[in-house]
């Protein structure tokens, strides 16, 4: 028995852990089974299997990637119906990390806008962290300043020299000497932080990250298979998993893990895709389809 979970860009880390956790779950009662892992930018990740990739789950970044899924057919549309949390079985916010000792004294997100500050991101275009990034930036300056959001973005995004594929390639770049600032998953801020020379600023205001996962329908047709991958995704849930999640820095959806690993994960005033935008269809509509928001403002002079 295999499985095959696409997942986002910087997960891999945490399903080395999870992974090899279920198979001995699983082999208790069931036999043996193996789990392969597809990483890269959420999007694109999500339209690698429309166009063909056998996931039998997949682990998104966003609930709008597993719902372009879904509107294909391949994903039954009530999908964040079937598990805890709308299927989110941990949550993120974005940070940001900088060279060690902070030598821009960036402390939050106008600091990002500054002539002299090299901001990394990944591409909103395709990768999920980097939406989650910009939907925050954009609440911040509705809530905390008074330039109006999109100049705010704008002006971000125009200190960002290049765009990269996806979190874990911006991850690299940065390790590699570009930018002063990096936009970043927390885990992915503290997996940089762990080869030294790095530390991480939480701004005053983040946004509520929602990873999801769900099963997809189309290619788990054989019971067998089903049963796996269903058992696979409920796994997440356990406390099992949720300690292997918080201990790589995801925040755990179970209350009392969260609670025994706080200090983990600092207190922070965070806004959610609903409050700002009212859904993740009205947030993708707005602003990063084809011709919406961010290409405006990148095509800006």
């Amino acid at each position: 028995m295999s499985l095959l979970n696409v997942s986002y860009d910087p997960t891999r880390e945490l399903y080395a852990e999870i992974n090899p956790a279920f198979a001995r779950f699983w082999q208790a009662e069931h036999g043996p089974v193996s789990i392969a892992m597809s990483h890269g930018a959420s999007l694109a990740q999500a339209r690698a299997v429309i166009d063909g990739e056998p996931a039998q789950v997949v682990t998104l970044a966003t609930p709008y990637d597993i719902d372009v899924i879904a509107e294909r057919g391949l994903i039954n549309r009530n999908w964040q119906a079937r598990l805890p949390n709308n299927s989110a079985p941990y949550t993120s916010i974005i940070v940001f990390v900088v060279r060690q000792g902070n030598p821009k004294r960036i402390s939050d997100w106008p600091d990002l806008i500054s002539d002299d500050v090299a901001v990394i991101s990944p591409d909103p275009k395709t990768s999920g962290g980097a939406r989650w990034a910009y939907l925050a930036a954009w609440a911040f300056a509705q809530r905390r300043t008074r330039i109006e959001p999109r100049v705010f973005v704008q002006r971000l995004f125009a200190n960002a020299a290049e765009l990269a594929t996806g979190a874990r390639a911006a991850t690299e770049s940065f390790h590699g000497g570009a930018g002063d600032v990096l936009l970043a998953w927390e885990n992915e801020a503290h997996n940089l932080v762990a080869q030294g020379g790095f530390q991480i600023v939480t701004p005053s205001l983040s946004i509520r990250a929602e990873p999801a996962v769900a099963v997809v329908d189309a290619n788990t047709r054989a019971s067998n298979v089903r049963a796996a991958a269903d058992a696979y995704l409920e796994f997440l849930y356990t406390l099992d998993a949720q300690e292997i999640i918080a201990r790589n820095f995801y925040r755990p959806f179970d209350a009392g893990v969260l609670q025994h690993n706080e200090s983990r994960f600092p207190s922070v005033p965070l806004v959610t895709v609903e409050d700002a935008f009212l859904s993740w269809h009205d947030a993708y509509q707005t602003h990063f389809r084809d011709g919406g928001v961010f290409d405006q403002i990148r095509a800006a002079p």
